[in-house]
């Protein structure tokens, strides 16, 4: 799979992802990041790739000819039948979540355009880019940042990046649930004792507790994700014994 990310600071991204997993994922071949320097593809003689939005307001506003020019050099590296999702990072868009990475991890080519200063140029955003995203209800002073938390969320999907799917099958949100406690050595630390269970050598009692308190985390600490697990996992109704003609109460 591979990544293209559209940025005025490619050292930034290439210094984030270049790093733990994601950057051995890359060297492997599991995955590929590109970070590409919109001032490139700009036309201009100073490389300027902003100006003030129309209107008048505060703050420069990015051109819409540098990204497209960019857009078009990264469409020109691949086979015309790649399949390929543009982002655009935005307060703006819907809130990203694990089975929005789920959904990009399905595509050949995932192409993230970063803003700066006060956005883009809207033509651009309806000339390429097919769904906006935000990492949440703030706002930062680029997408950088949230493009890298997409590349890494999506990219350790994708076969080759992690050791076993179980990585992620079984953590925190991607099973439904907040993932349980989990401790090592040593066994006591500060007067706390690992629980007894998980060195009982009993793995399905080991299962029943992770499983309850993963649950009782999520109840606690986000209500909303329990709500939706809990109507996915209605309590199962013990069946009543059946009592025989002339048998005592």
């Amino acid at each position: 799979m591979r990544f293209d990310i559209m940025t005025l600071f490619p050292d930034l991204v290439t210094g984030i992802l270049g790093e733990s997993i994601i950057g051995r994922a890359q060297k492997s071949g599991a995955i590929e990041v590109h970070a590409h320097n919109i001032r490139d593809y700009s036309e201009d003689k100073h490389r300027r790739v902003d100006d003030t939005p129309y209107g008048g307001g505060m703050g420069m506003l990015m051109a819409a000819p540098p990204i497209d020019n960019c857009f078009r050099a990264i469409c020109a590296m691949q086979p015309e039948d790649v399949r390929r999702r543009v982002i655009y990072m935005s307060p703006r868009g819907s809130i990203f979540n694990h089975q929005k990475a789920c959904e990009l991890a399905a595509y050949d080519n995932v192409v993230i355009l970063c803003g700066h200063y006060e956005g883009v140029d809207a033509r651009i955003i309806e000339e390429i880019v097919d769904e906006e995203i935000s990492i949440g209800d703030f706002v930062l002073t680029g997408g950088e940042l949230p493009a890298c938390i997409v590349t890494d969320a999506v990219a350790r999907l994708v076969d080759g990046v992690l050791s076993d799917t179980e990585c992620f099958e079984k953590e925190s949100i991607a099973s439904g649930l907040l993932e349980y406690p989990q401790y090592t050595r040593p066994y006591e630390f500060h007067g706390k004792k690992v629980p007894d269970v998980l060195i009982s050598g009993h793995h399905e009692n080991i299962e029943k507790w992770r499983l309850e308190q993963s649950v009782e985390l999520t109840k606690k600490n986000r209500p909303d994700l329990y709500a939706v697990w809990e109507a996915a996992h209605p309590p199962v109704e013990k069946k009543k014994k059946t009592r025989r003609k002339g048998e005592e109460t």
